[in-house]
């Protein structure tokens, strides 16, 4: 599934709201920008003092002695005992700046759509500072990342409802009296004029019937009166009638009671899967399932296309971003020719009915 579509949007969950306003630790110090400077200068200045230490306590007691000037004898002396305290420094600052390695490491690849990407405290009290600095920065990024997320959101959802409803209510409407009218005047036409007007009225009602689609598509009416069931049913039902790839269905009917805002997210999730299958996957079959397993409800869609979908495209962050606004966690697995398998899983304290 090669994924260039548009993104989809969803309805505001309240738990964006929620996330936005986490309050995030703060460690002790904050506001003193130099203690991270003072306490590396310290433990550096430390190990070095032990290490020359140790090696004066060393020259002290043994039975080494150096003569003025230095006898050339002796040289290989000092030369070994240069290398002990530089060997025995870099061992201990290498452990001891061990973990910026790793902060540097999750620099490079923290991506704010993955949450819960952090560094643990590796037990360097001087650096522990900086590690908790940098996950708390990375907790009030996300969280604002999710506030402004869920807005845009439901900014969308809000200009594609109305945009469904005058699609539905004005233009619908006026093709259904253009076909009303051609009723008319296909009763009162000529014999040579009739199939030819036949043919326009099939016209306006095939546009008529597609009007009807995209409103469907731009606001799941079924979703709000029937339920996440029937919605994702008829979904499947019209990505096969317009691609023409079978999509196997398998909705477990005793799911436990979802709020509003993960029923759009999966609806959406779904929409935004069948709809890559249709338009890029060049599949021969298509699989939906949405199950309870081991406490957590799970979105699996599948196909048997060519897969390779290795760089996230707009509809596939799009995707990410709505399973963060309820804490799920999506993942893509698109082996070259092996089809693409996305699946969502939604941890039970947040599938709940809020």
């Amino acid at each position: 599934m090669n994924d260039r579509s548009d993104v989809g949007t969803g309805d505001v969950p309240p738990d964006g709201a929620r996330r936005a306003g986490r309050p995030s630790a703060r460690m002790p110090g904050m506001g003193m920008p130099g203690a991270p400077a003072q306490a590396l200068f310290r433990r550096l200045f430390v190990i070095n003092g032990l290490v020359f230490a140790a090696g004066t306590l060393v020259l002290a007691l043994s039975p080494a002695t150096v003569s003025a000037p230095v006898v050339w004898a002796e040289v290989p002396v000092l030369l070994v005992g240069l290398a002990v305290m530089l060997a025995a420094d870099a061992l201990l600052l290498r452990r001891g700046l061990a973990p910026l390695d790793a902060l540097t490491a999750l620099m490079q690849r923290v991506d704010l759509l993955r949450s819960g990407d952090r560094l643990s405290d590796s037990g360097n009290s001087d650096l522990a500072y900086l590690i908790d600095a940098f996950n708390s920065m990375l907790d009030r990024l996300e969280a604002e990342r999710s506030a402004s997320s869920a807005h845009a959101l439901a900014a969308q959802e809000g200009e594609r409802q109305r945009i469904a409803r005058e699609l539905h209510d004005e233009i619908g409407q006026s093709l259904t009296v253009v076909l009303l009218g051609l009723k008319r005047v296909v009763d009162r036409a000529p014999d040579d004029l009739r199939e030819e007007l036949h043919g326009v009225q099939e016209t306006v009602r095939a546009s008529l019937d597609e009007v009807r689609q995209v409103a469907r598509r731009l606001r799941p009416g079924v979703l709000e009166d029937l339920g996440l069931h029937s919605a994702l049913s008829a979904l499947a039902s019209d990505i096969s009638q317009m691609s023409g790839i079978p999509v196997t269905r398998s909705v477990q009917h005793d799911l436990p009671a979802l709020g509003a805002d993960v029923e759009l997210v999966l609806y959406r999730i779904a929409q935004e899967s069948l709809t890559n299958i249709a338009r890029h996957a060049r599949a021969t079959r298509a699989a939906l399932s949405l199950a309870a397993e081991e406490g957590r409800l799970v979105l699996r869609i599948t196909d048997d296309g060519r897969g390779g979908a290795i760089r996230d495209g707009a509809g596939i962050r799009g995707m990410r971003e709505r399973a963060l606004l309820i804490g799920a966690r999506l993942t893509i697995d698109s082996p070259p020719g092996a089809g693409t398998r996305v699946s969502l899983v939604i941890p039970s304290d947040r599938s709940a009915t809020t």
